[in-house]
């Protein structure tokens, strides 16, 4: 999907500091943090969000490179969020987890 901008960073159209990343997926810092820490971990292949039907193991798989990726950016304890639809905070439309740390998390988040 030429116009999203994840698939755009997944390819390498637009050069992005990468945390993590395999042949499935890629992580890397979010340009508008909110913790001290926050990384975006991204398919690489265009799925708009989590109610598309899919891959399930590369479900696992995004939790699996989240993990890794909180690992290389020094964290050891984090959040992991995924927001699906525009009410739920999802603002652009490609499946991705926020990683969030470097602080202590409140609870309820929203």
């Amino acid at each position: 999907m030429g116009s999203c901008i994840f698939c755009q960073i997944a390819s390498g159209a637009i050069a992005t500091p990468l945390v993590y990343e395999d042949a499935d997926i890629v992580a890397f810092r979010d340009i508008q943090p909110q913790a001290p820490v926050h990384l975006l971990v991204v398919p690489r292949r265009h799925i708009a969000s989590l109610n598309e039907p899919g891959d399930e193991a590369l479900l696992g798989r995004l939790l699996q490179a989240a993990r890794l990726a909180a690992a290389a950016a020094g964290l050891r304890q984090y959040r992991v969020v995924v927001n699906t639809g525009a009410e739920a905070g999802q603002s652009v439309l490609h499946l991705h987890l926020h990683v969030l740390g470097g602080r202590a998390m409140a609870w309820p988040p929203g």
